[in-house]
């Protein structure tokens, strides 16, 4: 199992102050910065696009850019993000488009690539792509809005997962969002999660330090 990260996400920051809250990111010692980019299509919500990626990496951020597609076509946008400063580019399974080839042109473009399901969507629906992917981002709550309770009920999911990473010996990196705070992640860390994404939960710790801390912990 890999060793555990912690991805802030960006949505909870101060959208008045983001570059403040992605340096608060690189203040906690983490290096990964997660950005929900939704379309009101796919997701009830809309967020960022390319120009706040680059905005941040004008603002001196060094930070990996975990960048989370939550969009209806995800194809047509993955060249503006990739040049806006990407690292990661992850794509929900979900909506009808040619998944595989996406994923290689993300690869091309020079990203690392993921593959995205909702709570309703079982493991299966993904299994076909393990092998072409850096990242399996398991949403623990439906995606759209922060702030959500964790629902234990996608634990045997990431254990599933697992599971065929392990038996196929594969290297993704199994990712949770979602109501994820030390106690939650706890519990996915026992399902085999190596990432985990937290967003409401950091921003409003009052000490950070701590609660960066407590995912330090981990095994």
């Amino acid at each position: 199992m890999h060793a555990p990260i912690l991805a802030p996400s960006l949505l909870a920051g101060d959208h008045a102050r983001l570059a403040d809250s992605a340096q608060t990111v690189t203040e906690a010692g983490l290096t990964w910065l997660h950005l929900d980019i939704m379309d009101g299509h796919l997701v009830p919500n809309l967020t960022f696009g390319p120009e706040t990626l680059a905005a941040l990496r004008r603002a001196g951020s060094k930070l990996f850019f975990d960048t989370h597609l939550m969009l209806a076509e995800p194809h047509r946008y993955i060249e503006p993000f990739a040049k806006a400063g990407a690292n990661l580019i992850s794509i929900h399974i979900e909506p009808a488009y040619d998944h595989a080839a996406t994923l290689a042109r993300i690869r091309a473009l020079g990203c690392q690539c993921g593959i995205v399901v909702n709570p309703g969507t079982p493991a299966d629906a993904i299994e076909h792509l393990l092998d072409q992917v850096d990242l399996v981002l398991v949403m623990t709550v439906q995606p759209g809005f922060g702030g959500q309770p964790f629902r234990r009920d996608m634990l045997p999911k990431l254990t599933q997962l697992d599971e065929w990473r392990r038996e196929r010996r594969l290297k993704f990196r199994l990712e949770v969002d979602g109501g994820i705070d030390p106690a939650t992640a706890a519990e996915c860390r026992a399902a085999g999660t190596d990432t985990f994404v937290a967003g409401t939960s950091f921003y409003k710790a009052a000490d950070k330090a701590a609660f960066v801390a407590a995912f330090n912990r981990m095994k």
